[in-house]
């Protein structure tokens, strides 16, 4: 159920996801989680929302060094002493005193801050701050800068995937790099749960679209943050590891690729 990064740490497979999860209903959605087995918390500054989920974390009554906590900043926290300034903020709302990684948000190559921050970043992993460095939503040159100016890539790249964008080519290119793939959006914002390809495949297993994507998701080899508002779900989309899709399923929604972004391309957002 995890995943071994370049780091020594471990990945979970699956984890809760965040975005755009209401402050006020952050701490019982993450207790919820915790108590249903996830021990992967994705969180960012941007979501807004961290002060609830260091609170449901440190109150959980589970070990801390089993709970993989990670955040992200975000462009405007670009730059050496920003992305200093913007980690300790995180630290401080969370109440922890390490995170397990932490993530440039965006690359947002047109502003050219991406190198100072990692520059930053490795200094708190000095200084046992953050255990596994990490990135979001970053194409192979933009890692490839990464290791070209530090002869290190990042441990995590966090990116849109979903059947509908397989990322193919960015996943080989961790692959070879030992880079862990970790995939944001993995039911195309729910727009997949209409999919009728995947409708007929979860109706013959008798699971949900859900859990034969975040299925689909693990076996690529991806580790997977689906969100939700609701404690039901959160419940079913971690129920996926009594049953493993055959290569002729997995081909069938590996070939729904099209492209298809539910968000920006990373060069585009500045």
């Amino acid at each position: 159920m995890s995943i071994y990064l370049a780091s020594g740490d471990q990945l979970p497979e699956i984890g809760l996801g965040l975005y755009k999860v209401p402050a006020e209903k952050t701490e019982n959605l993450v207790s919820h989680a915790l108590e249903v087995g996830y021990r992967l918390i994705d969180g960012a500054s941007f979501y807004e929302n961290e002060s609830a989920m260091g609170k449901a974390i440190r109150e959980s009554g589970i070990a801390r060094e089993q709970i993989f906590a990670t955040s992200k900043f975000w462009l405007e926290d670009l730059g050496y002493e920003k992305t200093k300034q913007a980690f300790y903020r995180s630290l401080e709302l969370m109440g922890l005193e390490y995170l397990d990684s932490y993530m440039i948000h965006w690359p947002a190559p047109k502003r050219d801050l991406y190198v100072e921050s990692w520059r930053a970043m490795i200094e708190l992993r000095e200084e046992g701050l953050i255990r596994s460095l990490g990135v979001s939503n970053f194409h192979s040159h933009h890692l490839q800068r990464i290791f070209d100016e530090f002869d290190e890539y990042p441990i995590i790249n966090q990116v849109e995937l979903h059947p509908w964008l397989t990322q193919v080519e960015l996943r080989e290119f961790h692959r070879a790099h030992g880079i862990a793939t970790q995939s944001w959006s993995p039911l195309a914002r729910g727009q997949l749960l209409e999919e009728q390809t995947l409708v007929e495949l979860a109706s013959k297993r008798g699971i949900s679209v859900a859990q034969l994507v975040i299925r689909w998701h693990i076996q690529i080899g991806s580790s997977v943050i689906p969100k939700s508002n609701s404690p039901e779900r959160i419940s079913q989309n971690f129920d996926v590891f009594g049953f493993e899709l055959d290569e002729d399923e997995m081909q069938l929604i590996s070939n729904l690729d099209r492209g298809y972004r539910t968000g920006v391309d990373p060069e585009d957002r500045n």
